[in-house]
C-alpha cells in the first residue's frame, strides 16, 4: 500500500539521495506532496533521482554537496530556501562504509568521521537555523544498528554511528520547545549499492540472511517509509528516538 504522509506544501532535503536509501526516501517525500531538494556528490545519480520524481508528477531540484565541507553544506541548505521557499524536513543520510579497510589508519578514520559524523553535525546546524526561523521542522539522521551495538571490525564506522544517535538526542533536547523534532533511523543490513558487493557473494549473502531473524536483507523502501513517517504529522510527539529497522537483528 502506498501511504501518503500528508506533506503537501512542505519542503524536504535529502542528502546522499543519488541512490539507495536516500533516493527511496526522496521518492516517498515527493509522493507525499513535498518539494524535494536532492543532494549528492554524484551529479549524474542525483539528476536521475530528480527525473524519477518529476516523471511521477513531483517537484524536485538538485544540488551537489560534499557534507564534509561546511561551505557546501551551508550552500545546500540555502538552496532549499531559495528554490522552494523554506525547509520543513531534512534527512541527513549521506555516508560512507569502507568495509575491509583498516579504520585505525589516520586518514581512513578522519575521512569516516568527516562524512559520517561531522557531516551530520554540519547539516543539522544549518537546517536547524532555517527551521528555527520557520517555526519548526523535523530532522532525521541515518545512524545504523552499529550505532547501538558493537562491531569488532569497523571501529570508525561504529564510533561515528553511535555519535549520530547522540547528535539526534542532543538536537531533540535542544530544539524541542522550538518545534523542531530530531530523530535517527538505525537500519540493519539493507540491499543497496553500498552492500551490493556483499549480496553478490552467494555464501556471504546466505550468511547475512541467516543472521537476520526475518531471513533476508531489508530494502531501501522499508527504511524510506520509516524516515518519512518520522518527519510527518503522524509522528508529532516523537523526538530523540533511534528507530531500529533491522528485521530483528538487534532483538537478541
Amino acid at each position: 500500500m502506498m501511504i501518503n504522509y500528508g506533506l503537501d506544501g512542505k519542503v524536504a532535503l535529502v542528502t546522499g539521495a543519488g541512490g539507495g536509501i536516500g533516493r527511496a526516501t526522496a521518492l516517498v517525500f515527493a509522493r507525499s506532496g513535498a518539494a524535494v531538494l536532492v543532494s549528492d556528490v554524484n551529479e549524474a545519480s542525483g539528476a536521475e533521482t530528480v527525473a524519477l520524481i518529476e516523471n511521477a508528477g513531483g517537484k524536485a531540484g538538485f544540488i551537489a554537496c560534499d557534507v564534509s565541507k561546511s561551505d557546501q553544506v551551508k550552500a545546500m541548505v540555502a538552496a532549499a530556501v531559495d528554490r522552494f521557499g523554506g525547509l520543513d524536513c531534512a534527512f541527513n543520510n549521506a555516508g560512507i562504509n569502507r568495509m575491509g579497510d583498516d579504520e585505525y589508519d589516520d586518514a581512513i578514520w578522519e575521512r569516516n568521521m568527516g562524512i559520517n559524523l561531522s557531516g551530520v553535525m554540519r547539516c543539522m546546524r544549518e537546517e536547524a537555523e532555517v527551521m528555527l526561523a520557520r517555526g519548526g521542522g523535523a530532522i532525521v539522521n541515518t545512524a545504523s544498528i552499529n550505532g547501538l551495538v558493537g562491531n569488532p571490525g569497523q571501529p570508525a564506522y561504529v564510533a561515528a554511528k553511535h555519535g549520530v544517535v547522540g547528535l539526534a538526542r542532543h538536537g531533540a533536547l535542544r530544539w524541542a520547545k522550538a518545534g523542531i523534532r530530531v530523530n535517527a533511523v538505525c537500519p540493519g543490513v539493507i540491499d543497496t549499492p553500498m552492500t551490493a558487493p556483499l549480496a553478490a557473494d552467494p555464501q556471504l549473502k546466505a550468511l547475512i540472511d541467516g543472521m537476520t531473524p526475518m531471513g533476508r536483507m531489508g530494502t531501501a523502501a522499508e527504511i524510506a517509509e520509516a524516515v518519512v513517517w518520522l518527519c510527518s504529522p503522524a509522528a508529532s510527539f516523537v523526538t530523540g528516538h533511534a528507530m531500529v529497522v533491522d528485521g530483528g537483528n538487534t532483538a537478541f
